[in-house]
């Protein structure tokens, strides 16, 4: 009879800790590591902007190789009203 009792304890324990293990994983593990990976993310992104503002301001353009290809990106500037001459209608 008491063979039983501490295997029924031990499988309780054993429950609880498990139950324990998964509470702790998803409410510190992984909102930690999620965390992690969008602060890598964002820096990531950051890099690249930094990057592509950096061409623009020493070439006028930016160059972004994809592949065996360049993507040429060039600013766009909208043409200026003062520049256009217009003639009155008679």
């Amino acid at each position: 009879m008491a063979d039983k009792k501490s295997v029924l304890i031990t499988v309780l324990v054993l429950v609880i800790v498990i139950l324990a293990g998964i509470l702790i994983y998803a409410f510190v593990i992984r909102p930690a590591y999620t965390g992690y990976v969008v602060e890598r993310q964002t820096e990531g992104v950051q890099i690249a902007v930094n990057a592509i503002l950096t061409q623009l301001q020493q070439n006028g353009f930016v160059q972004i190789p994809i592949g065996n290809q360049t993507l040429i990106l060039v600013p766009y500037t909208a043409p200026s009203t003062a520049a256009v001459e217009t003639t009155p209608a008679q």
